[in-house]
């Protein structure tokens, strides 16, 4: 597992931490925040748990089961395989591409259930109880949300039968692009932003104050950004860049990883648009 490959995401994911946090200390955007910034070390951890002991551990495990399971339900109307789309003749640049954009426009949709839906809204929360953005608050977030996420986007793009190499390719870039979009950093990406999504636009969708008529939240983009200027989410009223993050209550909100990962099933808690 941690032997250095092309193919070992491990090391995907530390080289790219590495080289967005050393971009962050060369051009930082706020120059007053601090390298190690608030809850850098609390982030770092979320990485680890996020991306390994669970990813590749207990959600592997239950995927694993899940999966089965499904194909067994699936076998009690004599239905063996559900590829419906065969993409093996397509170009593999027409596969990739694919892949990308119906897996992003899925997790945009489950982005803003996350919002609209109060039950899901406590386990985004974690998410969002970011107060100084960096590359590492890209990973922070509730082991839940990899289940709701992935469960999404199983049965579509298994009726597509991509490859794990497809997947592995295109799980990279976006991990790339969010680590950006969190990151420390004034980019822009010129006429681009319109496509893709930058530090700039994500940074309102962690303002503490949203917009009266927004209060589910607003630029729901993950690593497109086209979804929100085309359904009307896009919100960038200006840069931003000292801006109050985080939502109403922060100050009631768990500080320790057990604390905020057993928040949303703690029955005390009052649930809160």
């Amino acid at each position: 597992m941690f032997y250095p490959s092309w193919e070992n995401y491990f090391w995907w994911l530390l080289g790219l931490s590495v080289v967005v946090w050393l971009l962050e200390i060369v051009f930082p955007w706020r120059k007053q925040q601090a390298i190690f910034r608030k809850d850098f070390w609390l982030d770092g951890f979320y990485m680890f748990f996020n991306y390994f002991l669970f990813s590749l551990i207990a959600y592997n495990a239950i995927s694993n089961v899940a999966v089965e399971a499904f194909n067994d339900f699936l076998g009690i109307f004599g239905i063996t395989n559900i590829v419906a789309l065969h993409i093996d003749t397509w170009p593999r640049w027409g596969q990739f591409l694919l892949l990308f954009i119906l897996a992003d426009f899925i997790q945009w949709n489950v982005h803003r259930l996350l919002h609209r839906v109060p039950a899901l809204w406590e386990f985004h929360k974690l998410h969002h109880s970011v107060e100084e953005m960096g590359f590492a608050a890209h990973l922070r977030f509730h082991w839940m949300e990899t289940i709701l996420y992935k469960t999404a986007q199983y049965i579509p793009l298994a009726m597509i039968g991509f490859g794990l190499t497809d997947f592995f390719i295109v799980h990279i870039f976006t991990t790339a692009i969010g680590h950006l979009n969190h990151a420390n950093l004034r980019i822009t990406y010129g006429p681009l932003k319109y496509i893709l999504n930058n530090p700039i636009m994500h940074l309102w969708h962690h303002v503490k104050e949203l917009p009266k008529d927004r209060k589910y939240g607003v630029n729901y983009g993950i690593t497109l950004s086209v979804w929100d200027y085309i359904f009307g989410t896009n919100y960038i009223p200006h840069e931003g860049r000292d801006e109050p993050l985080g939502f109403d209550g922060m100050e009631e909100y768990p500080k320790t990883f057990w604390q905020q990962v057993s928040y949303p099933f703690n029955k005390k808690q009052k649930v809160k648009l």
